[in-house]
């Protein structure tokens, strides 16, 4: 991490046009100076966080730690995004970071609906890849959600935004309320400790909502969305889901598992027959 802030920042990197705004903070497109080369840089304003949540402050000051352990070579995973620089000072964070100019999973399901299988099952093969390379490092994202699941100009699925990630040392459970309240496990909601697992439950909320357009947690307000996910009855109503295969259905079914213990691994998605065939005709196995 670099100390020094944003004056530190523009030495390094041109600054352009912001590309994304979230509650406490941007994106904008930069630029490296030595290069050319273009990236984006995430800036999280600290008084904000200070102000609404200490255990969000907490989380931002120690993302560029988490995720550069997340995305660094060799070996990490091309599915998630890189960070290449960091700055900071007591105003901010600055998180200069690959730049995912085609978009993101909910803009694409929102303007196109439900997906056809093979599409989701590559989509789904490729965010799988994505955590179990972090999860192989130590590290949960913990808000894993289309909005955090992007695209470079090439189509290839990048997951990001590591704001709520941590880092499970030598298998530690973890604690706290994080994340999106459709995609959040129940152990999460019901404030036990938990592990890496709960990152495949959100993406297997993910995955049906590919193949469905719709959550299969709904509700109006979060508490509504809580019960409903502590609940945790999943269902494939058949106006829906006719068109979708046994072996979706399969996968999400182990995916969606409220017991940790039998619900599947993020390499053990990638071993499911539906993602191995990429959503074709598979005998299950």
């Amino acid at each position: 991490m670099t100390s020094g802030g944003e004056l530190a920042l523009r030495q390094e990197y041109v600054i352009g046009d912001e590309i994304g705004r979230g509650r406490f903070g941007t994106v904008r497109r930069c630029y490296a100076v030595a290069t050319g080369e273009a990236f984006a840089v995430k800036s999280t304003l600290k008084a904000p966080l200070r102000e609404a949540d200490p255990l969000d402050l907490a989380l931002a000051e120690q993302e560029s730690k988490v995720h550069l352990l997340a995305s660094a070579s060799p070996g990490v995973s091309p599915h998630v995004v890189a960070l290449h620089a960091a700055f900071e000072d007591a105003d901010a964070v600055h998180l200069v970071i690959d730049i995912c100019a085609g978009g993101d999973l909910f803009s694409l399901v929102s303007a196109r609906g439900r997906l056809p299988e093979a599409e989701a099952a590559d989509l789904m093969a490729q965010l799988a890849a994505a955590l179990a390379s972090c999860h192989r490092r130590g590290v949960a994202h913990r808000d894993v959600k289309p909005d955090n699941v992007l695209f470079d100009a090439r189509g290839v699925l990048k997951l990001g935004d590591f704001g709520s990630a941590e880092w499970f040392a030598g298998g530690q459970p973890m604690t706290g309320l994080v994340g999106t309240p459709y995609y959040v496990a129940p152990e999460v909601v019901a404030g036990r400790e938990y592990n890496e697992k709960v990152d495949v439950w959100s993406a297997g909320v993910v995955l049906y909502m590919m193949l469905s357009g719709t959550v299969p947690f709904p509700g109006a307000t979060a508490a509504e969305i809580f019960e409903c996910v502590l609940r945790g009855n999943l269902r494939f109503p058949p106006r829906t889901f006719a068109s979708v295969s046994p072996e979706a259905k399969d996968l999400m079914r182990r995916m969606l598992c409220r017991d940790v213990s039998r619900r599947f691994s993020a390499d053990q998605v990638l071993r499911h027959p539906w993602i191995v065939s990429r959503g074709g005709p598979s005998p299950m196995g």
